[in-house]
């Protein structure tokens, strides 16, 4: 229901008839609404833990800019308590995440939107003359990305801050053990990749577009889910 009220709100925003202050208006509803859904979610589970399992699910990431947009979902999947594993696939990837069920179709929900939107903002910025198109494009997906991390952080903190009970905080926290308990399972010999170093200029550009994204999604069901979406 609540994930349902989300959806409509993020269609009045993204209604070209909208004004800038109304459509942020709309976003920033939506915003706070999925993050209370998944605090809500995380107290019932603890009360009836067959309400919602820890999961994992794979997500595909094909080319083009494949690495650049499993670095977006990893930036939606960690401020909502999943964690995920990049593993080679083709020219892509395959993303295998880990969490619990309701943060897992967060997760997805939000990709989906945030990657469609990416694209549009993509296709709306200007690459500098002289640079080359993909460098500016992957720091501009850099960019979007880190922004998208931190106002996804804090609408989670701040869902946690208005639920009102001092054991939310220490719920939550068990439920990260439990996902990175699972995750350590399935992969005991993880390695984390090295850092990125991206020459492109389009990083503030990138930042200013996930200032102004929707945090919404349309659904993408059961196992195998694609990401596509961003063009050469």
């Amino acid at each position: 229901m609540m994930l349902s009220k989300v959806r409509k709100l993020l269609a009045q925003a993204e209604d070209p008839a909208c004004t800038p202050a109304e459509s942020a208006a709309f976003m920033a509803k939506a915003t706070e609404l999925i993050a209370r859904y998944g605090v809500d979610r995380a107290l019932l589970a603890a009360r009836e833990p067959a309400t919602d399992p820890v999961g994992d699910r794979v997500v595909e990431v094909v080319a083009p800019y494949a690495r650049d947009k499993a670095g977006l979902l990893a930036a939606v999947a960690d401020p909502l308590r999943c964690r995920c594993v990049r593993r080679r696939q083709g020219t892509g990837f395959a993303m295998h995440l880990f969490g619990f069920a309701s943060d897992l179709e967060r997760v997805e929900l939000l990709f989906t939107s945030l990657l469609v939107q990416a694209a549009h903002g993509l296709a709306g910025a200007s690459v500098p003359a002289g640079e080359h198109p993909a460098a500016f494009r992957r720091s501009w997906l850099a960019g979007f990305a880190h922004t998208v991390a931190d106002r996804l952080r804090a609408a989670e903190a701040d869902a946690v801050a208005g639920a009102g009970a001092p054991s939310t905080a220490l719920v939550l926290a068990d439920r990260s053990d439990r996902v990175q308990r699972r995750l350590a399972e399935v992969y005991p010999r993880l390695r984390t990749a090295p850092p990125r170093r991206l020459a492109g200029t389009g990083f503030g550009s990138g930042v200013a577009a996930g200032r102004r994204a929707h945090l919404d999604g349309t659904s993408v069901t059961g196992r195998g889910a694609v990401a596509r979406g961003i063009g050469r």
